[in-house]
């Protein structure tokens, strides 16, 4: 585990595109995460998938990059309920 009590493995993030609008906002990780209020660590655990961020944050996120946010997060197969549970 990280010194934050974060595995290593991922946690059942979604995909997201953060690193390729960051990267055509010319912004840094450290830029970002000043904007949003969360640390530098937080953004890279969001990019690599280890950390499922707030409703919250994704709405700042999705302003800061005027994008949807289901622009910016890729909802898989894999992120609905177990089989047989209904979706909606």
């Amino acid at each position: 585990m990280s010194s934050c009590g974060r595995s290593n493995e991922k946690s059942g993030a979604m995909k997201n595109t953060i690193k390729v609008e960051r990267a055509r906002h010319d912004m840094t990780q450290q830029a970002l995460a000043d904007l949003v209020g969360v640390s530098r660590q937080t953004i890279n655990y969001i990019e690599t998938q280890r950390y499922m961020p707030s409703a919250a944050l994704v709405l700042k996120l999705s302003e800061i990059f005027g994008m949807s946010v289901n622009e910016l997060f890729v909802l898989e197969e894999e992120d609905w309920a177990p089989t047989g549970a209904p979706k909606y």
